[in-house]
């Protein structure tokens, strides 16, 4: 049994963080929508209160039954999560004077409460709310303050209830609060009671384990696509069940320059049993003369479901398809008020299993991107994939603005090549997070030898990021930029300018469709 820490989300920017961090001490952490609260199962040991965009006094702020967790295992309530536990319990809540957000310095009151155990006063924490708990209720005290607020944190007394309860109106999670990963520590391990067992090996242990209990003797058919996700997904599988997994890697047309065959070749020494389909010329028919993005995407989904189905069907026994979907993903589908608002549409092609009439196995669904490539790691799988930027389902698609074309496509691959190729020479490629070109729907004028030109504009895109929900944009050195513009130019016919984008994310995507 894998003990687990419950997160419930309220809705803050930064409830990702909090499951992160508690990772990060070896204790599995889920999130949930605050609700839909699951039944409280010997495994969970702890449960955290998210912060939200909410106040505690709107009428819209989301439903939440605390009597369904009250006293059950031990709470830590942060910001929202707090002045929730506050104002339930009869303490006054009231909107602050004025914002309180940024850095602030614990002044900590109750030398005795677990949660500040080896944390120095005078510690910087970091602020973010816009009410503030005035009077903490009956049966509790003041644990800790600050030089702006009087209720900085706040814990039930001893005896109150079987289970204490800590509040706190800061954020433990970010790194601006310098020691906050200790007072989760505090919590997750002292308060309650977790081992710290919950590591890259223990991951793989258990899932080979699920995996051969759930699946048997089934076959299992996979849809490989070169990148981490799936190739980690397809080593576990194989590891649990060997033969009976089937991986499809389809070639649609819009990979980078050569992948279909190096990456066939690179699955080669693996022992993974893949089919190679080359369906370039099914896509590239298909999305002739589209230009608006959501409909490229659609367009890609369709084609490949026809295709895998195609190809499926030449199998038999197969009673399962797998996917690498992962935890971010599975987050995004499912918040406090329902799915979230679309931004473009999910990589995963959604129908697919109906269609094949097949069960879904996600052998990577409660992991973020970077516990994904340290289980690769545990599982000995090559650099060259393990460490392979993040590349969208849609490919080179959504990397040409505009209408496709085969001339677009050696345009945009040849440029990309040479990009990920200088990366990778001056050691930069595995510093960063995620590099590729694009193609813009704009021509510029230029000067090439004595003649003028009227050609394409490429814009380079590299960021940096932990998981790509945030991303910063890459300060590549100036010489290597110049001399990757420079060999683009020179080398890619229907190039004549090349740009940098210096967009983060937020406000911008790491892609540009």
């Amino acid at each position: 049994m894998t003990e687990k820490i419950l997160i419930l989300d309220f809705g803050s920017q930064y409830t990702q963080l909090i499951a992160r961090r508690i990772r990060e001490l070896n204790v599995y952490s889920e999130i949930v929508p605050c609700t839909k609260i699951p039944e409280i199962t010997p495994d969970i040991k702890g449960i955290i209160l998210s912060g939200s965009p909410f106040s505690v006094s709107s009428p819209e702020k989301p439903a939440f039954d605390i009597e369904a967790i009250l006293d059950k295992r031990p709470i830590l309530g942060v910001c929202y999560g707090a002045q929730f536990v506050a104002k339930h319990f009869g303490g006054v809540v009231q909107p602050s004077s004025k914002r309180e957000y940024g850095r602030a310095f614990l002044h900590i009151q109750d030398r005795n409460c677990e949660l500040f155990y080896g944390i120095d006063d005078e510690s910087q924490v970091w602020m973010s709310h816009s009410d503030t708990v005035m009077q903490v209720p009956a049966g509790f005290h003041v644990t800790a303050k600050t030089a702006s607020i009087d209720v900085a944190a706040f814990a039930s007394d001893p005896g109150r209830f079987n289970n204490p309860m800590h509040c706190i109106q800061f954020h433990p999670e970010v790194t601006h609060s310098e020691q906050g990963k200790k007072m989760l520590q505090n919590f997750v391990v002292g308060t309650c009671g977790c081992h710290q067992t919950w590591t890259p090996e223990s991951f793989v242990e258990e899932t080979v384990a699920y995996l051969q209990t759930t699946i048997g003797s089934d076959q299992v058919v996979l849809g490989l696509s070169g990148g981490v996700d799936s190739s980690v997904a397809a080593i576990l599988l194989n590891k649990a069940i060997g033969k009976n997994l089937i991986s499809i890697f389809v070639n649609n047309g819009l990979l980078r320059k050569n992948e279909f065959n190096s990456v066939l070749h690179s699955y080669q020494d693996m022992g993974l049993n893949v089919i190679g389909v080359d369906a370039e010329d099914e896509f590239l028919s298909a999305l002739e003369g589209e230009s608006d993005p959501e409909k490229k995407r659609k367009i890609i989904g369709k084609v490949f479901i026809d295709v895998f189905e195609r190809e499926s069907k030449k199998l038999t026994n197969v009673k399962w398809l797998a996917q690498g979907t992962i935890y971010p993903d599975v987050i995004e589908s499912v918040s406090v008020h329902g799915p979230s608002a679309t931004i473009k549409s999910h990589h995963n092609v959604g129908g697919l299993p109906e269609k094949l009439h097949l069960k879904v196995i996600e052998p990577l669904r409660f992991l973020f991107k970077d516990e994904v490539r340290k289980v690769g790691d545990t599982l000995q799988l090559k650099h060259e994939i393990l460490h392979r930027h993040p590349f969208p389902g849609p490919g080179l698609a959504i990397r040409i603005i505009g209408d496709i074309t085969r001339e677009k496509v050696r345009i945009v691959q040849e440029a990309d090549a040479i990009f990920i190729n200088h990366l990778k020479s001056s050691g930069w490629y595995d510093q960063v997070w995620q590099a590729g070109a694009i193609l813009l729907p704009v021509q510029t004028v230029g000067v090439m030898g004595d003649e003028r030109t009227y050609e394409n504009v490429v814009a380079l895109r590299c960021v940096n990021s932990t998981d790509g929900m945030t991303a910063d944009w890459s300060h590549l050195p100036h010489t290597l930029l110049a001399q990757i513009s420079s060999d683009i130019i020179n080398h890619v016919k229907g190039i004549n300018r090349v740009v940098y984008d210096i967009s983060s994310k937020p406000p911008a995507t790491i892609e540009w469709e």
